[in-house]
């Protein structure tokens, strides 16, 4: 299959040089630095899926020490029947 991939010239230059340094064609390089990242990738996900998910909640933070705020000050008060 055909595709067009922008990326910087820099970087062109940097995979045509790699590429003609290992004997091989751009698109030869581009399909196994591909191919080695999607498995890379797989295989990390797949050995800790927990850690697809690590972080995602960081945004609830404030909020569970808000809730542990309001718990704690329900639990500073003295009831009336607890005082006997």
């Amino acid at each position: 299959m055909k595709t067009t991939v922008e990326i910087s010239d820099e970087l062109f230059r940097r995979a045509k040089i790699r590429a003609v340094t290992r004997g091989e064609t751009f698109r030869q390089l581009v399909q196994n630095a591909l191919q080695e990242h999607l498995e890379k990738d797989g295989a990390a996900s797949e050995q800790k899926p927990w850690m697809k998910h690590f972080g995602s909640l960081r945004h609830l933070h404030e909020e569970s020490r808000r809730i542990d705020a309001i718990i704690d000050s329900e639990f500073e008060q003295i009831e009336p029947e607890d005082s006997l």
